[in-house]
């Protein structure tokens, strides 16, 4: 496309002297098109300049007194500084532009013009600039009046506390005050709306609030409780909907003014958890469980499902508040109780029912066996150490578990049922899950009785110790004693400790029961010592249970004391058992304790444990006693020999003694001959004896 030179024509029109030359007629033909056009038209090439009459009339200046800073003083004052940067880089870059401004006309007023700068052509090196100014001034001052109107109402809008949104049909924003910004997106603005608005809220708000716009659509006022998540401060909200209608009736957009009412809801939870929450723990109540168990079973009546329930009890909780006091116990109840937290939904319910009593119904079980993996999650929760005032609290737990409709249909039938199947475990010892079953009540009345003839024992003193020697393998000589309990019937039978089992599950019973072995053992060996008598140590066996007491060491010394009796004549013996179980840290301070005192420390049964080689590497132990079950099978099973020939090698390796113990066959000893055990006890030298031939058996060893 050609275009029009314009530079002679402007050369020709600044020539005052020289005759004019005669323009063609395509010049003539520009120039009238220029004349005829509405807008204000400067054309400028190369320092000339060409105005039309519609410029020169509105500004009332004549052509020759007429310049480009003449014209440009004209432009509004706010406007002409942006528009001069522009027309000075429009000069350097050759680049066109567009700029709205005010244009001051012979009256003084000013005037919008668009203002459009267009480099039409390079002629000889030279820029040719067309400059057109539309006026826009109604459209322009509406648009301004419209805007400040808009700026107005939003300022309104942002002012109210409110979150105010205007929401499509379609569910997008396409506007929110500050409010509603800051609510939802975390910023006071926002320009590019278009989100949808549902998608902005928590999940469990989105199906209620779907349903409000569907309202608000067919014209309806709609509400709906709503809350948002920001920086982790949760708010709550009620959203109220109304529709904006067209003429025709139609909803085409939806005003949601959503009101905070977090302190409304916060006021309405406390008076709720007020009655349906236990102060301390902040779980649910006894009345509140009662009415979750209640809704289960009629949930499970009609989908023919099962529910199970719990009753938890925390062993030796009394003793934590004699001992510690009872903030002590009552900081174990609230940590135990933010650990059950996290296993609390829509299936599984927790209370506490009062005291160290915590009861959990579960809904839609499948099986019991579900529900006892769930128990042993529960019983985990105890690992992890709970400490006060830098002291560790040693505790336990017993769950009884009962299955509906198995066990019973009845809230109440239902509850006796855990509650037999938790007192059966806990006459047993203590810690643990037990299902309910039927049979429980025979097996209740045997460890009942159990009880009753271990409280008989102890309060008519009828423990007696006998001794098991412990001999050299290849000397035969007698290197110690283990004592063992024994208990005199009312017909002055020797009775075993098997029959007193759950006995030495409970923590007083087995404390009075050591505290009489104890006392005679000691009287025996100050018998023996004062007998000149070549005394040899002496073991004693220790329960996890009886370990459990924080000051076992303190008191076992005391007693050693007042009997005269020298640390070197005493082992203590425990079980991997003790060192796995919870309370484990109690024990670990205990036979530290005693092991700085110059008591030696033997670890029973070894290899039954499931943390064997890490109970000889973390704790003092002086010895090792080889299971009799390993003993018994050691010519019959290559693999149980293999691990008995592991054990013996280890001691010297690790400088522990090993002991043999259960050695009844000469096979059994020319095994562990061969292998090197160097220590052993069992039938096959003496069955245990009573402190009589105990003594007469020292007097044949000096």
């Amino acid at each position: 496309m050609s275009h029009i030179n314009l530079l002679e024509v402007l050369k020709d029109k600044s020539k005052q002297v020289t005759p004019k030359l005669e323009k063609s007629p395509f010049q003539k033909d520009f120039i009238r098109a220029i004349e005829m056009m509405p807008q204000l038209i400067w054309v400028s090439s190369a320092g000339h300049h060409l105005y039309n009459s519609n410029f020169k009339q509105y500004l009332a200046s004549d052509e020759q007194s007429l310049t480009a800073q003449s014209w440009l003083n004209a432009i509004h004052p706010e406007d002409a500084e942006h528009l001069c940067f522009l027309w000075e880089s429009a000069q350097k870059s050759g680049q066109s532009f567009e700029k709205e401004c005010r244009i001051r006309d012979r009256q003084q007023r000013y005037h919008w013009f668009l203002l459009i700068a267009r480099n039409s052509q390079q002629l000889e090196g030279c820029d040719q600039w067309m400059i057109s100014c539309t006026n826009i001034h109604d459209s322009a001052v509406k648009y301004r009046e419209t805007k400040d109107t808009l700026r107005a109402h939003t300022h309104m809008l942002d002012v109210s506390v409110d979150c105010i949104k205007i929401v499509k049909p379609d569910g997008s924003l396409s506007h929110m005050n500050r409010s509603g910004c800051q609510a939802l997106l975390g910023k006071e603005r926002e320009k590019n709306f278009g989100m949808k608005w549902l998608d902005l809220l928590p999940p469990e708000a989105r199906e209620k609030g779907q349903q409000a716009i569907r309202e608000a659509i067919k014209g309806k006022n709609s509400h709906f409780p709503g809350m948002s998540i920001n920086q982790d401060e949760v708010k709550y909200w009620d959203n109220m909907l109304t529709p904006v209608l067209n003429e025709h009736g139609e909803t085409t957009s939806i005003l949601c003014v959503s009101r905070d009412v977090t302190l409304q809801k916060i006021a309405e939870d406390k008076l709720r958890l007020s009655s349906e929450v236990d102060d301390l723990t902040k779980l649910i109540n006894r009345r509140t469980f009662r009415k979750k168990t209640k809704q289960a079973i009629q949930v499970a009546k009609e989908t023919r499902t099962l529910v199970g329930v719990m009753l938890i009890d925390l062993d030796h909780f009394k003793n934590i508040n004699d001992t510690l006091g009872h903030q002590a116990g009552d900081h174990l109840l609230k940590v135990l109780s933010k650990r059950f937290q996290k296993y609390i939904s829509e299936q599984v319910s927790i209370a506490r029912l009062g005291g160290d009593e915590f009861a959990v119904v579960v809904h839609s079980v499948e099986n019991e066996q579900q529900l006892i993996e769930l128990a042993k999650k529960f019983v985990k929760l105890l690992d992890a150490p709970i400490t006060y005032s830098g002291r560790v609290i040693n505790c336990g737990m017993s769950i009884g578990c009962s299955m509906y409709p198995k066990d019973a249909r009845e809230i109440p039938e239902l509850m006796k049922c855990a509650d037999t199947a938790l007192n059966d475990l806990k006459a047993g010892g203590r810690g643990g899950i037990r299902m309910f079953d039927h049979s429980m009540l025979a097996a209740v009345q045997s460890k009942a009785e159990q009880l009753q003839t271990a409280r008989m024992i102890i309060r008519e003193q009828r423990i007696v110790p006998f001794y098991q020697p412990k001999v050299c393998i290849e000397t035969g000589e007698l290197i110690g004693f283990e004592a063992l309990l024994r208990w005199q019937d009312a017909q002055q039978r020797y009775r075993y400790p098997k029959e007193l089992l759950e006995a030495f599950s409970d923590y007083e019973l087995t404390t009075k029961i050591s505290e009489l072995m104890q006392q005679a053992i000691f009287s025996d060996l100050q018998s023996w010592i004062k007998q000149g008598l070549q005394t040899v140590p002496v073991s004693i066996n220790a329960s996890p249970v009886e370990l459990m007491r924080d000051n076992y060491a303190e008191v076992l010394l005391k007693r050693m004391q007042h009997y005269q009796i020298p640390a070197q004549l005493i082992e203590i013996e425990i079980t991997e058992q003790s060192l796995a179980e919870r309370g484990s840290e109690c024990v670990i301070r205990t036979i530290h304790k005693l092991k700085q005192a110059g008591i030696r420390i033997s670890l029973d049964d070894f290899g039954t444990g499931h943390s064997s080689l890490t109970h000889l590497r973390d704790y003092p132990v002086d010895s090792l006693k080889i299971d009799c079950d390993f003993v018994n099978r050691i010519n019959s099973d290559k693999s149980i020999q293999a691990i008995v020939e592991a054990i013996i090698k280890l001691g010297p390796v690790l400088s522990l003694d090993i002991i043999a113990e259960g050695i009844e066959t000469k096979e059994q000893f020319e095994t562990l001959k061969q292998f090197g055990c160097h220590f052993g006890q069992g039938y096959l030298f003496s069955n245990a004896v009573n402190q009589l031939e105990a003594k007469q058996m020292l007097k044949a060893a000096s």
